[in-house]
């Protein structure tokens, strides 16, 4: 038998690769993970269940002001968005992984006046990053890429977004392209932009919405300032292609991520949406913001799908803020009341419901490690709990006491936590 020498270069190409494959596993590049927005972890066993101010936090740094936005996580560095409002500067903080240190910051000042709500603060979007560069947005000040050094590589200035709850869509990294989401406001648009310059590749203006007779929480309202989506869009497998899915005001629409185009439309939303679409095994279910509409829809259809692959509609159904997580046909979400449900995706019927233990309300998305689903709350303490059709099942209460409008990164077996105060690593 006679061997094949494996030269230097080769072993250096390989150790290279699996290094490069194994930073990528441990990362959560952008809001609810990846481009699919799962927020599902690869890491299936190893991540904490228990955790307190004095146990098992690998470090805590304070940060300048409150916000709202997740960190992304990739190799060595972790990055978050960040606001100082006395300076009028928004921008992008990197952080050493292993232990909390301030690497760098970098950001744009912005001068202007911008409505938000008074729990939404300015640079509630989470980056997103590929490994090579970091996306930001501003809301109004704009779009921003850097590499991992900080060095601002473009800069785009989309005009103001005008909302009275502000805004909060993180952008979405695909291929050569970042999706980005322009809105909410009347002037609302969905951007697909060259990732290495910031050029626009493709543009779909959002129409003015006019909602009508309402069936949600605010039937007695139609102004401005209760329409509008919150919603970060997704990437899903569909047959021979992929589709970029997007819950907006009224409707859910899906686009050529490449190109734009509009592949299908389905209706049947409410005028406000706060979370993402959620995809499993060839079905989208969108909920509408406060006693909104909810729906399933199949993907794969063309042109308005609403009476071909639309399988259910609940009006005025049970959707919060934070988006929840699909495992075995079945989505798990709650309210911003803290009540947790679970529901089959095919059909849109709630197989259980409860209240969490503990503070339970919750502007924050759930994550999925395993059958573990992980619920922040806006006290700060996270309820770890079975993803089971037997009922709910809570395995632990974790607190920090500090406040969060945000949602847990994963990144190999650490857990970040934004709040109000501080970026927190938790680690066994």
């Amino acid at each position: 038998m006679s061997t094949v020498p494996v030269s230097r270069l080769s072993l250096l190409l390989l150790v290279g690769f699996l290094v490069a494959a194994a930073a990528a596993q441990a990362s959560w590049p952008s809001w609810r993970g990846d481009a699919s927005g799962s927020g599902i972890v690869a890491e299936t066993t190893g991540l904490p269940i228990e955790w307190k101010k004095d146990k098992n936090v690998r470090w805590r740094v304070a940060l300048p002001e409150a916000g709202n936005s997740t960190p992304a996580v990739h190799g060595d560095r972790v990055f978050v968005t960040q606001a100082v409002t006395t300076e009028h500067w928004r921008g992008l903080m990197c952080f050493d992984k292993a232990s909390g240190k301030l690497l760098w910051k970098n950001g744009v000042r912005y001068e202007k006046e911008e409505r938000t709500h008074r729990d939404n603060p300015h640079c509630s979007a989470s980056p997103a990053t590929d490994g090579s560069l970091v996306i930001a947005s501003y809301g109004s000040a704009g779009l921003a890429a850097y590499d991992f050094e900080g060095k601002q590589l473009w800069h785009r200035d989309f005009g103001a977004i005008d909302h009275i709850w502000g805004n909060s869509t993180s952008p979405v990294l695909h291929g050569d392209l970042v999706i980005h989401y322009h809105g909410p406001a009347k002037n609302a648009v969905l951007y697909g932009l060259d990732k290495r310059t910031g050029e626009t590749v493709w543009q779909w203006q959002e129409p003015v919405w006019e909602p009508g007779e309402r069936t949600d929480g605010f039937r007695e309202k139609s102004d401005e300032g209760v329409i509008g989506s919150f919603s970060t869009p997704i990437i899903v497998p569909a047959e021979d292609r992929e589709e970029l899915v997007m819950s907006f005001p009224m409707e859910m629409k899906a686009f050529d991520p490449a190109t734009g185009a509009v592949l299908w439309t389905c209706g049947g939303l409410n005028p406000l949406v706060y979370t993402s679409p959620v995809h499993s095994d060839g079905i989208v279910v969108a909920m509408g913001g406060y006693h909104g509409n909810s729906i399933g829809v199949r993907t794969g259809g063309n042109g308005d799908v609403t009476e071909t692959h639309r399988l259910w509609q609940q009006i005025r159904h049970n959707g919060g803020i934070g988006t929840g997580v699909a495992k075995d046909g079945y989505y798990y979400y709650q309210n911003a009341g803290g009540v947790v449900y679970c529901d089959r995706m095919a059909t849109g019927e709630t197989v259980w419901r409860d209240r969490l233990p503990g503070a339970g309300k919750s502007w924050g998305s759930f994550i999925l490690s395993g059958d573990r689903i992980y619920s922040l709350s806006q006290a700060g303490d996270t309820v770890v709990f079975k993803a089971t059709l037997d009922g709910f099942q809570a395995l632990s209460q974790c607190d920090v006491g500090e406040h969060t409008n945000s949602s847990l990164a994963v990144s190999g077996k650490e857990i970040f936590l934004r709040t109000y105060e501080a970026l927190w690593c938790i680690s066994e």
